[in-house]
């Protein structure tokens, strides 16, 4: 997509996420000279444009004392699966919630949630609870406890550095 060379700055300053601040967008946009108002329709235009699709939040959960997560993988009927995951979305202790397409015979998954808590206990409470919430407690699952901390960052504009690039023949997409 094109983007101007101003909205490529903003799309540079944004990568580092936005300041903790009562104002976070006339922030952002005094680093660059804009002002709130300007910022904010930049973002707006590039989220029209499909530049931009979301902005999320990364909280930094292990710094805050939530020393256990786990993603929870659900098998769950296509019929069911919205219902099921706007129950699961709205369930203390859910912290993401998305849906995917299954992959076969591998993988039979299609609802996934990520669950958050002070230690496996926690985290398995919040699941039990969550799982009748939605209607999910006879529906195949699977959790999965993470054993390693990753990086969490925000998403990263520009071209990826020349390490990163992944490359495919012609025929890997068929």
């Amino acid at each position: 997509m094109d983007v101007t060379e101003a909205e490529r700055a903003l799309l540079a300053a944004l990568a580092d996420g936005l300041p903790l601040h009562p104002r976070p967008f006339a922030a952002l946009g005094e680093t660059l000279g804009l002002s709130e108002g300007e910022t904010l329709a930049a973002l707006r235009g590039l989220q029209a444009r499909g530049v931009v699709r979301r902005f999320g939040v990364v909280v930094r959960h292990h710094e805050l004392g939530y020393r256990a997560n786990a993603m929870v993988v659900w098998d769950v009927p296509d019929g069911m699966v919205e219902a099921a995951g706007r129950a699961l979305a709205a369930a203390p202790g859910v912290t993401l919630c998305y849906r995917r397409p299954r992959r076969p015979p591998a993988w039979p998954y299609n609802l996934f949630c990520m669950i958050h808590g002070r230690d496996r206990a926690a985290v398995l409470r919040a699941l039990d609870w969550a799982a009748e919430a939605a209607g999910l407690r006879e529906v195949p699952r699977e959790v999965l406890f993470s054993g390693r901390r990753f990086k969490q960052r925000g998403a990263v504009f520009g071209p990826a550095p020349a390490e990163e690039v992944a490359w495919t023949s012609s025929t890997a997409a068929s």
